[in-house]
């Protein structure tokens, strides 16, 4: 019995794969043979690299690799503890500093991922007298992180204002003690921004305290890269930012939340993700603190990747693919058809440009697109030879 239970264990999850399988949905890893880049090596072969949130070129800078090595060399390779027991350095209280003085805030708690942050957030801040409003669109994360919270919950459509008063003030109308209005900064699929100032007046307006996940924008957007608050005008005014370390600031991981000095007090006291987690490794908190350094110091990176961005939008509308309107470096081309937009993803991948397709349930019915990412470390040759694919693409 026991011998035939773990095969039905077993074979129940062969007929899930296949189901997955049968609806053209299952996700395949490209096998890198070498360092994150813009030209990527898979297999025999020189791909470029339209996939990455390696939106400043640092994930393999070697100042970057340089800091990380440093840290091995000066703390070690890893803590082997929690933070509140001995899992504490210098280098961890000096990074939680500079982001928060980076992204306008008080103070910062780190942790290893931004899934954590979150997911440490509202369970330790909200209980059932509180209340969570959400954008449709939010990233899973956050999504997640609510769910461990006890908080009632509301959902409002994406970025309609309309809609988010409307949950505001059912949420006051069911005597909530606390409201947390939560959104991306910018939303990854569409590359859109979050309408903060217009989110921040009906917080005022209903009492409410606003949070902001800002992972797809701490590092590049905004004036200094310090994210979609600082692009808005609004550095220092955001309640909570939550963040990552792994996409533009050196693409490793760990992630961190922002904001007052008695809030994060204690989250270091009762977030689970924290206090049952090994500290964020040395080399990782060196090399980040590095992309801080680099980012400070090389404006440039922001201005090239801001031209790039504005250059593909523009050449990709001119050869008459629908993007919707943004000037962030994610530009997904709007395809529709599901079955097409694997299409020319699978003739991209021919031609060696790395560019995944995104159809249901990652994306509502009818809108699947392709999805690019510009890093500043994308060459002319690189863009002009994408667009040339793109251009044969219409054929497909």
């Amino acid at each position: 019995m026991h011998k035939e239970c773990k095969q039905d264990f077993n074979h129940h999850f062969i007929r899930l794969n296949q189901e997955i399988q049968n609806q053209g949905l299952w996700k395949s890893e490209v096998l890198l043979q070498g360092p994150q880049d813009p030209v990527i090596r898979v297999g025999d072969q020189e791909w470029i690299n339209f996939c990455a949130n390696n939106y400043l070129g640092l994930s393999n800078h070697p100042e970057i690799i340089s800091a990380a090595k440093k840290g091995l060399e000066d703390y070690g390779f890893g803590m082997s503890s929690v933070r509140f027991i001995c899992g504490t350095q210098d280098q961890h209280k000096k990074l939680e500093q500079e982001l928060a003085a980076f992204v306008g805030t008080e103070d910062a708690i780190l942790y290893s991922s931004c899934f954590d942050a979150n997911g440490g957030l509202f369970e330790t801040l909200l209980t059932e007298e509180d209340a969570v409003v959400s954008d449709a669109l939010n990233h899973a994360s956050i999504i997640d992180g609510i769910r461990l919270s006890k908080a009632r919950r509301f959902r409002y459509e994406n970025r309609n204002m309309a809609d988010l008063e409307a949950k505001l003030q059912e949420a006051r109308n069911q005597e909530s003690r606390f409201i947390l209005i939560a959104t991306d900064g910018v939303f990854s699929m569409d590359g859109t921004i979050a309408p903060l100032p217009e989110i921040l007046d009906l917080a005022h307006r209903y009492g409410a305290q606003v949070m902001v996940d800002d992972s797809h924008a701490v590092g590049f957007y905004g004036p200094h890269g310090s994210g979609t608050p600082s692009a808005y005008g609004l550095h220092g005014k955001i309640d909570l930012i939550t963040g990552t370390l792994g996409k533009a600031l050196g693409g490793a991981s760990g992630g961190y939340i922002a904001g007052p000095s008695e809030v994060i007090a204690y989250l270091r006291q009762r977030s689970r993700p924290y206090l049952f987690s090994n500290s964020l490794a040395p080399s990782i908190t060196q090399a980040s603190l590095m992309a801080l350094t680099i980012i400070r110091n090389e404006p440039q990176r922001l201005e090239t990747l801001c031209n790039s961005t504005a250059y593909m939008r523009k050449n990709l509308s001119s050869l008459g693919y629908h993007i919707p309107d943004s000037d962030h470096p994610i530009i997904p081309i709007m395809i529709g058809d599901a079955k097409k937009a694997v299409a020319i993803s699978q003739f991209l991948a021919e031609n060696r440009i790395l560019a995944v397709a995104f159809s249901y349930p990652v994306v509502p019915q009818g809108k699947a697109r392709i999805r690019l990412q510009v890093s500043a470390a994308h060459k002319t040759e690189h863009l002009e030879r994408t667009l040339e694919i793109f251009k044969k693409a219409q054929a497909v």
